[in-house]
């Protein structure tokens, strides 16, 4: 069964039980205009009594607009709407209106080896920086913004910091791809942490070679590369590319607009979302924010 089924069916259901309480006060009544027995309406009614509407309506909003697991409903329902429930709760609720699993496009296919999550334990200790390329694609955004004509489309490379630690993030559009973009990049970041750099790791792509590297010494930064064809030596910030395309740009429905200074725009927003507003999985439900203050706190009551 499809999204938009799934959608249609979920909603159908919430809104017989609202047509009983705010239209028709009857059952019976309202068993006979949507076409549906009494046995089933006291079914969904007994479910949705356990479970309140609100909080399912919820679960499928999250489910199906950002792809959200049991574990990552559970902490936005407890953030954002002080709703308890339990992981195993979501997961029911999931199951019983068939999206318990997500369809195989929008699932990540699993790594064939796995690996220990690791985590600095000083903010700047180690900062990783990737790029992710991104294309245009020819149709309007979704923020209504025009886009120039479709004819020679524009590329678009995003540069990623994050910092091992706090899993803070400092996001950058540039048009080109190389290392005097990477070296600007740098700069940008160095000026946007509120923590001194120690370490900053890359893969072995062009823009990251000896110019760049020098650049990073200069700054008295060590500069440390990960081993060719291990991308998930850089896994923070591998993950939080897919997080970008789950969250971020699947909402602009697959267009981005062609103008470096608006798209830039666009991702600050988001960068500000992800850093400040955004539980993170891995930071037991805590924003990067949150994970600084932590720190800068656990760091101050130990001097």
């Amino acid at each position: 069964m499809s999204e938009p089924q799934l959608d249609r069916q979920a909603r159908r259901r919430l809104a017989v039980l609202r047509h009983v309480e705010e239209v028709s006060g009857n059952v019976a009544m309202t068993c006979r205009y949507f076409g549906i027995s009494r046995p089933t309406y006291y079914n969904w009614l007994r479910r949705y009594e356990a479970e309140g509407v609100e909080v399912v309506e919820k679960i499928i909003y999250l489910r199906q607009n950002y792809h959200f697991g049991p574990e990552k409903i559970q902490m936005y329902l407890k953030r954002y709407h002080d709703i308890t429930i339990s992981k195993s709760g979501v997961w029911r609720i999931l199951h019983r209106m068939d999206m318990g699993r997500l369809p195989a496009s929008q699932r990540y296919k699993r790594h064939d080896r796995r690996w220990k999550r690791y985590e600095k334990q000083r903010p700047g200790h180690q900062v990783q920086i990737d790029v992710k390329f991104v294309e245009p694609l020819p149709k309007a955004a979704a923020t209504g913004v025009p886009m120039k004509p479709v004819g020679r489309r524009g590329k678009f490379y995003q540069y990623t910091a994050i910092d091992d630690c706090t899993r803070l993030r400092v996001l950058k559009i540039y048009p080109h791809n190389n290392q005097k973009t990477a070296i600007q990049f740098l700069d940008y970041v160095l000026s946007q942490l509120p923590f001194a750099v120690e370490t900053i790791q890359t893969d072995n792509g062009a823009e990251f070679q000896s110019a760049f590297h020098w650049h990073v010494l200069d700054k008295g930064i060590q500069h440390r590369y990960i081993k060719p064809r291990t991308p998930r030596l850089n896994g923070k910030v591998e993950r939080s590319h897919r997080i970008d395309a789950e969250e971020f740009y699947r909402l602009l429905d697959g267009a981005v607009i062609d103008d470096a200074n608006v798209f830039n725009a666009k991702l600050k927003e988001w960068q500000d979302y992800y850093n400040f507003d955004r539980p993170h999985g891995g930071l037991d439900g805590q924003t990067p924010y949150e994970r600084l203050r932590q720190k800068a706190q656990t760091e101050a009551s130990a001097v």
